[in-house]
């Protein structure tokens, strides 16, 4: 899966290139055996069998992120909710789980994004059934209370103030704000400093926003490693069958068309050096359609290591340290970002016009056919080779059912990666970075 720019081993590019492996269109990315099935709630289970004596690995993915929070002032909640899925139940309460999951060994954490939201766990495999216990517990029975819910939203400020004492931060919050105009992509993950300052105040809001979304049918459970199938069913059904389902979908507003290029210039109150974004309105996810993958072909073509603009600007002029570009799969229109510092203050405007400058040029200059074919294998042999053991394996699956609800979404989208060409990469320059779809926002240190 796209985890950000610049993602993919370059070393994978180099050993490809060195010893002439291509990938076959015929492989299929994802080779493990799935088995799958949905409880009469609307919970779906998806189990990949893979060799791993001993451990397994458990997630529970909900199909709800930042984009599930529509009405304006209650910006954060899904983010809330990854830390208040672990202050407990009746039946285990805080200390008692924790505890347990000490008791397993076990690697138990969780993540929130923009679209989704996972609660994980790798540990022994004889701990199963202790493991879908506490889970299935903390989905169906979570108690906390008004004193619980204010200490939480006062940890989620200081999360806030400790993330916002990094300038990349608020660049990333101002290109949002300023790219979007209605679509909840407009603010990100962890939300909107006002909103999370008067969260200690909406318990009752938090109480609905749980009653919405963590819900059977908003969920996946994904298993990965050493377990039994016809078990795994039977306690699923054993520890989840009570869960009553809900009916609540969210309205999100589609983003309109950008019509203009944007602009803003930012500052930091503290010793910095330059950045820039450079964003454009990007092509939603998709396993059917080509732009999506031309797109993320077309990213690592501009902005890895062994690119043009990368030599250009890191190794020859020495005006950047940080430079990549590339969008985040998710289920609506993302952003596609070019990040960028800036190492010689009066170089801003070079910078910037070098980089527009390579971008046109990959609309009107066909991509070498060997380039193109060695970046493709390069993605793909890295993507591979990361499903290496029980987690990442199940992170990944569950990062493609969040979007389509399909585990053959996976493999369906690399087939698409292979059949990429160049006119691909030209159409989709010219389709998606126009002026009129850009945004840029420049951030430098105050002055004295």
């Amino acid at each position: 899966m796209r985890r950000g720019p610049n993602q993919w081993c370059l070393l994978a590019l180099a050993w490809l290139v060195l010893s002439g492996v291509t990938a076959s269109s015929q492989e299929r990315i994802f080779p493990f055996p799935i088995t799958e099935f949905e409880l009469d709630n609307g919970l779906r289970v998806v189990g990949v069998d893979y060799d791993s004596p001993g451990i397994v690995a458990y997630y529970t993915v909900v199909r709800t992120g930042s984009r599930n929070e529509v009405e304006p002032g209650f910006s954060g909640y899904a983010h809330f909710f990854e830390h208040m899925m672990f202050r407990g139940t009746e039946k285990y309460p805080t200390d008692a789980y924790t505890d347990a999951v000490k008791r397993l060994g076990a690697d138990s954490n969780a993540f929130t994004t923009d679209d989704w939201t996972a609660y994980h766990t790798v540990a022994s495999a004889d701990a199963l059934e202790t493991i879908i216990d506490l889970e299935s517990d903390r989905f169906l029975n979570l108690d906390y209370s008004i004193d619980d819910y204010r200490t939480e939203a006062g940890a989620i400020l200081g999360e806030y103030n400790l993330n916002f004492s990094n300038p990349v931060a608020l660049l990333r919050e101002s290109v949002r704000d300023l790219a979007y105009t209605t679509h909840p992509y407009k603010h990100t993950t962890i939300g909107l400093l006002e909103d999370i300052q008067a969260m200690p105040e909406h318990y009752d809001y938090s109480v609905e926003f749980y009653d919405r979304y963590y819900r059977p049918e908003n969920c996946f459970i994904v298993v990965v490693g050493d377990f039994d199938p016809t078990e795994l069913e039977r306690l699923a059904e054993q520890y989840y069958g009570l869960w009553e389902p809900g009916d609540f979908e969210p309205t999100i507003s589609v983003e309109p068309p950008q019509t203009e290029e944007r602009t803003a210039e930012i500052t930091w109150p503290n010793p910095t050096l330059p950045w820039m974004t450079i964003a454009y309105h990007a092509p939603a996810f998709s396993d059917e359609t080509i732009d999506m993958p031309a797109m993320d072909v077309l990213s690592q073509l501009l902005f890895s290591q062994t690119s043009p603009l990368f030599q250009q600007l890191y190794l020859s002029d020495q005006v950047v340290d940080v430079l990549s570009g590339g969008a985040v799969d998710h289920r609506d229109p993302p952003l596609f970002e070019v990040l960028i510092r800036i190492t010689k203050p009066d170089q801003i405007d070079y910078v910037r016009d070098t980089v527009l400058a390579e971008i046109e040029r990959m609309k009107t200059e066909p991509v070498d056919a060997q380039l193109l074919a060695d970046t493709k294998s390069a993605m793909r042999y890295s993507f591979a080779s990361g499903l290496n053991s029980p987690g990442p394996i199940a992170e990944t699956l569950g990062h493609y059912l969040q979007l389509t609800g399909d585990p053959e979404t996976v493999n369906r989208v690399y087939e698409l990666y292979d059949q990429v060409t160049a006119d691909d990469i030209q159409a989709t320059a010219a389709r998606y970075f126009a002026e009129t779809n850009r945004t840029v926002v420049v951030l430098t240190q105050e002055a004295e």
